[in-house]
């Protein structure tokens, strides 16, 4: 886990310093106790302030006026996977994909801290981060994905930071983002290997609109170079139609797809990768390996088990009010969440989804806070994705959610696989939407 400088921010909490009511301590420690209770109402935790932690503290803020809210987050800006794969091409900026925490944390009146969160004790209601302890009445978990390179390499860790420095998955934010678009502008040509996690994983499909984009650069550059996608599914998925006349029409010499390449064995120094599929060297890679739940999931003790007994990788939630099984007080919003429906596993883990969920949550904690009825509610989920750099072309994958009459959830999938420039507009209404929900 990367560790960076901690920063006590928020207005609340500056306030409480110029006042004098909350004194700095001369040295941080995790056994520190940090924010004295503010408000009327209860204390609500977010740690991990991404997509899903930040629309959570904005819309708890109109659900309860009164609540005291943390949000508790490592990284010192918000930077959005959702569009980063054309920041790549550079069809956005790096100003469009950043934004500032602290200009929300002000306008919705919530205590934002910088920090590392460490350890969860539900039994005490405390989690304990690198500035600190923080005490809570609910608690919210939004802290996306963990790159599960154990699962690859076991205890090997020198394996496991050799692939994530030499062949960044960029799936997190943070420096690995950086990385690969500088590999990507001083590429000079060869082979270059792709893995995809096995499902479920953050943003189904976004690796292929990664390739697609990597491929246009090579191709309007003259590069002579190859892609070569080892994909652990039996085909293309979601929008596999738009993706494959993508491959096939647009990038014939440069994209090969290759399904049920299961990665079995992975040898970073000798760039070399077993599959299932087959055996592959390669001079560059981007190597995606198995997402899991983030860590502070494991800390909570909330992952779940198999009927056999083995780790899901992901949280044990009810599937309807996304509370932990174990813990009625502790939601889980986002991409860690665990399976929803026996009929299509887990909801896709995008920013659109942890958005929605975290909005869910909140009207949810406010009727258990006000005394009401909780209430149930399903999300969508939209996604955009650029195929093309000249003409700017899009297709996309929308899903619809309803109850079925066996009780369960069932899942309506519609992929729209005619690339269009239509679609491209489409999506910067979107993120322009969204980003006005819970950043601006």
């Amino acid at each position: 886990m990367i560790r960076r400088r901690s920063l006590l921010v928020g207005a609340p909490s500056l306030a409480l310093l110029a006042t004098g009511a909350l004194a700095a301590p001369s040295a941080l420690t995790p056994e520190t106790i940090l924010l004295p209770r503010a408000g009327k109402g209860p204390r609500i935790v977010i740690c991990g302030g991404g997509w899903g932690g930040l629309s959570a503290a904005r819309h708890l803020r109109e659900e309860l006026p009164e609540a005291d809210i943390v949000v508790l987050e490592r990284n010192p800006v918000f930077w959005s996977c959702p569009m980063s794969n054309k920041w790549l091409i550079d069809v956005v900026d790096t100003a469009f994909l950043t934004q500032d925490l602290l200009h929300p944390a002000a306008k919705w009146g919530y205590h934002l801290v910088q920090c590392e969160v460490t350890a969860i004790e539900r039994d005490k209601k405390l989690v304990r981060t690198s500035k600190g302890a923080v005490d809570y009445d609910f608690l919210i978990l939004a802290g996306g994905i963990r790159n599960a390179y154990d699962a690859w390499f076991g205890d090997d860790a020198a394996a496991a930071e050799y692939t994530r420095t030499h062949f960044p998955s960029a799936y997190i934010p943070n420096a690995e983002h950086l990385a690969l678009k500088n590999k990507l502008k001083n590429f000079k040509g060869g082979t270059v290997v792709m893995t995809l996690p096995p499902p479920p994983h953050r943003c189904p499909p976004s690796p292929y609109e990664r390739a697609c984009l990597m491929a246009w650069h090579f191709k309007v550059n003259n590069i002579p170079a190859k892609i070569l996608i080892l994909d652990p599914k039996p085909k293309i998925a979601p929008i596999g139609a738009g993706y494959k006349a993508a491959f096939d029409e647009l990038y014939p010499d440069i994209i090969t797809h290759v399904p049920n390449a299961k990665v079995k064995e992975f040898d970073p120094w000798n760039k070399r990768i077993m599959t299932e599929a087959g055996d592959f060297d390669f001079d560059d890679a981007v190597i995606m390996p198995p997402h899991q739940a983030s860590e502070m999931v494991f800390y909570a003790d909330l992952i779940g088990t198999t009927e056999d007994g083995k780790s899901t990788g992901w949280a044990d939630m009810n599937p309807r009010l996304f509370h932990a099984n174990a813990d009625e007080d502790v939601y889980i919003v986002g991409d860690s969440m665990g399976a929803i429906s026996p009929h299509f596993g887990h909801y896709p883990k995008s920013g659109h989804v942890a958005n929605y969920i975290a909005k869910i949550v909140a009207a949810n904690i406010g009727q258990r806070v006000r005394g009401q009825e909780v209430v149930a509610e399903l999300p969508d989920n939209l996604c955009y994705m650029l195929v093309n750099g000249d003409p700017r072309e899009a297709i996309s994958v929308e899903f619809t959610y309803s109850v079925g009459s066996d009780g369960l959830v069932h899942q309506n999938q519609i992929d729209i696989d005619v690339r269009t420039p239509d679609l491209l507009e489409e999506d910067f209404v979107w993120v322009d939407g969204m980003f006005n929900d819970f950043l601006r």
